[in-house]
């Protein structure tokens, strides 16, 4: 369930919040590969599924990058920002990948406003997510990320 602020006020209004929890998406082998193809990092944990099933893992694993690069899909089903002219990712203060995504996998996001504060014509948000493997007792990824609304 999407939260839909208007401007900025209203953005700045919500620092603090819980935004909830995305929907379920699925991490399948084509969208490794498709991300090793984009990437050019085609390691045999993600993209061999024979010698992964060998492997540490005991099947492929979802790239690090391609779990953390599904965090805006994912946050975006979360928060709407509208009555604004740009939004830019600016960074990340901190990730870590504790757990593996195994191909075949579901993930979803769970994320918090944790900060806005005023930039140069705009605000920057700070966001802690962490994206959860269903059934996983660890996340595939914690973060906190770096986002700027402009008016």
């Amino acid at each position: 369930m999407s939260i839909t602020v208007n401007g900025l006020d209203e953005l700045k209004k919500l620092a603090g919040s819980d935004l909830g929890t995305s929907e379920w998406i699925d991490v399948t082998q084509e969208r490794i590969d498709t991300f090793a193809d984009a990437t050019g990092d085609h390691q045999w944990i993600h993209v061999d599924p024979e010698r992964a099933a060998a492997g540490p893992f005991g099947a492929p694993i979802a790239h690090g990058y391609l779990t953390l690069s599904l965090f805006i899909p994912l946050f975006t089903e979360l928060l709407d920002v509208q009555g604004v002219t740009t939004k830019v990712n600016y960074g990340l203060n901190k990730v870590r990948f504790p757990s593996p995504v195994k191909v075949g996998s579901r993930i979803r996001l769970v994320a918090k406003l944790a900060e806005v504060e005023d930039v140069p014509g705009g605000v920057q948000i700070t966001v802690d997510g962490a994206i959860e493997i269903e059934g996983g007792a660890k996340p595939a990824a914690v973060l906190q990320s770096l986002s700027r609304f402009y008016a």
